[in-house]
């Protein structure tokens, strides 16, 4: 099949999470994509489960892992790159939901010269736990937000809501749409060409935060493509969970500011290792 898209998803063994970012690919208005599942080292119950889910599940679904060595998404992201089969790649988090029209917008936006960055919407505890794949699979996450939407907005003043409002309007998602925006590893898109040339992610991020994002976004900027937030499209919701240690930011930062000051666009720490 000739896929207009490989939707990379990083993932680590919460596998509920997994479930129902499935079922809201399963609704995808734009059917022809590929699944890889990016699995930094999920235990073997999991890895089990995902097996059931790509024999059950209408999509076609790779599922990439290796070995749990601590926090290694960069390089499994890298071994997803190379297992895709499309020419343009979307970039998902685990504990994210897409839209119904999430493929749809990012291929139908793309541009060659492009980084298309999505934001998220960042949902409560409540609503989280509340969700299960089958009335993902229904729509009510969607219709649920517009009441979300009327309540926030108005009675709140939420800035959080306006991302989950979703137009197909091209010319409105183009006008709106900004450039002074950074990359959010969760939502982004771009053609497998551009990764390819500055040899895709830099491998030595073993921590999260600071870095593994931005280490990305300023090469592929340096290599002459333009960050592009389209606005009211490529919306996502994501899962409420405490947030992640950032303990070892320093460390990241370290790398970043090497990379920086060195200008490199093509990483020696990437798909292709120099030296090895």
């Amino acid at each position: 099949m000739n896929y207009k898209a490989s939707v990379i998803i990083s993932f680590y063994n919460k596998i509920e999470w997994l479930e129902l970012l499935l079922a809201a690919l399963e609704r995808q208005t734009l059917k022809e994509f590929e699944v890889i599942i990016a699995d930094d080292g999920s235990k073997e119950e999991v890895v089990e489960r995902i097996k059931e889910l790509k024999v059950t599940l209408p999509l076609s679904i790779q599922h990439v892992w290796h070995p749990d060595k601590g926090f290694m998404k960069t390089s499994m992201l890298n071994k997803a790159i190379v297992a895709s089969q499309s020419e343009y790649l979307i970039f998902i988090d685990g504990d994210c939901i897409p839209h119904k029209d999430f493929v749809k917008d990012h291929v139908r936006m793309q541009n060659p010269d492009q980084v298309l960055a999505g934001r998220r919407v960042n949902l409560s505890d409540r609503i989280s736990k509340s969700l299960a794949a089958n009335n993902i699979r229904n729509g009510k996450l969607e219709s649920f937000f517009f009441i979300r939407l009327l309540i926030d907005g108005i009675f709140n003043k939420s800035r959080d809501v306006e991302k989950g409002i979703s137009f197909k309007t091209e010319f409105i998602n183009r006008k709106l749409g900004t450039y002074n925006k950074g990359l959010l590893g969760c939502n982004f898109s771009v053609a497998k060409k551009a990764l390819l040339e500055v040899n895709g992610f830099d491998e030595r991020y073993h921590h999260p935060g600071v870095g593994e994002d931005s280490e990305i976004e300023f090469r592929l900027k340096k290599n002459g493509l333009k960050i592009f937030s389209p606005k009211f499209c490529i919306v996502q919701y994501h899962l409420w969970h405490p947030r992640l240690s950032r303990k070892q930011e320093a460390a990241n930062m370290e790398l970043y500011n090497e990379m920086q000051a060195k200008g490199y666009v093509y990483t020696p720490y990437g798909i292709n290792k120099i030296g090895s």
